[in-house]
């Protein structure tokens, strides 16, 4: 169940259209918590916490965001193959699944601002 609690680690995604990137997170599966400008907050179940904000006209990241950063997300109650079926429906390229050396089964996906999203479930 979700709750109100802060979980104690989170990502903030600087991204360019801050209501686009919520709609793509919410149909993969995160729950909107709250929006307060210029944050909105996401959650996926009790595991993961992300923080959308319209990236500041003075802060040049076009080009730049998500370069070599895979964000770690564990699938929990859905598996890697609903995961990817869902961003598949929102027409984005799905990398996997991939059975890792590190007994892991993981699909790897891009958001609508290039931040690549790594779900990840025991093998």
């Amino acid at each position: 169940m979700e709750t109100e609690t802060l979980l104690s680690s989170f990502v903030k995604l600087l991204v360019s259209d801050v209501e686009r990137s919520a709609a793509f997170y919410e149909a993969l599966g995160f729950k909107r918590l709250r929006s307060d400008p210029p944050f909105l907050q996401l959650r996926w179940e009790n595991q993961a916490e992300v923080y959308l904000v319209k990236a500041p006209a003075a802060l040049p990241v076009e080009g730049r965001r998500g370069a070599g950063v895979l964000i770690g997300i564990r699938v929990g109650a859905l598996s890697v193959e609903e995961v990817a079926a869902r961003a598949q429906a929102l027409g984005v390229s799905v990398d996997g699944p991939t059975r890792q050396p590190w007994h892991t089964r993981e699909v790897v996906l891009s958001d609508p601002d290039g931040y690549r999203l790594n779900f990840i479930e025991p093998a």
